[in-house]
């Protein structure tokens, strides 16, 4: 008996060790799209789910990180910060606006952005004030909007879907026209670059003409099986979600999903740390 206790306080502690550890680093992934119509190469840097989540004092680590990765643009694909009532923006706005000193930001809003808008009796002005703020630096989110950028040969679309399609329990069918009425036609001529904070709908994402999904909002599945490797649980508690964090491909459309880099609801990462992305968009044959 003594013997399993100990074993068990051992396993225990190791736990703590882990979610402690994983809860407060991040990793850089990278992925590298080649493509005809993208006409010289670029590099972007992907950012989700931050949720208020600093790395060091005023985000040090986070942007010393960006900053040795040279990109020449940012892309945000949600949650950057977390919708609580009287939450502060700071944390968001502290990181927002140091970026775009540097970089073009594009910038997607997710559940927790569009949250604050749906609900101003229980947020007051939050989503006036973040509004306001984010305008003043030269942020403008990308609601259901597109900006072309001829010179890469890219397009950013950044889509904000209802709420109904974020349901606990059960993923609510998102409508073959749905897509097209929010956000137009996918460019042709351009390589299409959708920011999509939920992943749960990136076959309608690669339908509607994404070449390239980037997306969030499942935080990796909070925490990893090792060896396995699958997300345990999703935001909307799906068990084991089938799109948990990775490379996920229809047809030749590709999403890249991102783990994100904060948490929020379950304040806690195993075995599964923040992930910073970096895309590299290239000339097919270059």
């Amino acid at each position: 008996m003594d013997i399993l206790i100990t074993v068990i306080v051992i396993i225990a502690l190791a736990l703590v060790w882990v979610m402690l550890y994983d809860s407060n680093r991040f990793v850089v992934k990278k992925y590298t799209v080649e493509d005809e119509r993208i006409r010289k190469p670029c590099r972007a840097v992907l950012l989700t789910d931050v949720h208020n989540k600093r790395y060091g004092k005023d985000n040090e680590k986070l942007l010393e990180a960006i900053g040795a990765l040279q990109p020449d643009f940012v892309l945000i694909a949600g949650d950057v910060l977390t919708a609580g009532r009287g939450a502060s923006l700071e944390p968001a706005l502290e990181l927002l606006g140091k970026l775009a000193e540097k970089y073009p930001v594009y910038y997607a809003n997710g559940n927790h952005e569009h949250r604050l808008k749906l609900y101003p009796r229980v947020y007051g002005d939050m989503a006036q004030r973040y509004g306001a703020a984010l305008e003043e630096m030269g942020i403008r989110p990308m609601v259901n909007a597109h900006a072309k950028l001829p010179e890469y040969g890219i397009a950013v679309y950044g889509s904000e879907i209802d709420e109904r399609f974020y349901k606990r329990f059960r993923l609510t069918e998102m409508e073959a026209d749905y897509l097209p009425e929010i956000l137009g036609q996918a460019s042709r001529e351009l390589f299409t670059v959708l920011l999509a904070h939920n992943p749960d709908y990136f076959p309608r994402y690669a339908a509607w003409g994404a070449d390239l999904t980037l997306s969030g909002h499942i935080h990796g599945g909070v925490a990893r099986v090792p060896f396995w490797g699958r997300g345990v649980v999703s935001p909307s508690w799906h068990l084991f979600p089938k799109y948990d964090g990775g490379i996920f491909r229809e047809g030749d459309r590709t999403m890249v999903l991102s783990r994100g880099l904060g948490t929020h609801t379950i304040p806690v990462r195993v075995f599964n740390p923040g992930e910073l992305w970096v895309v590299e968009f290239r000339p097919r044959g270059s």
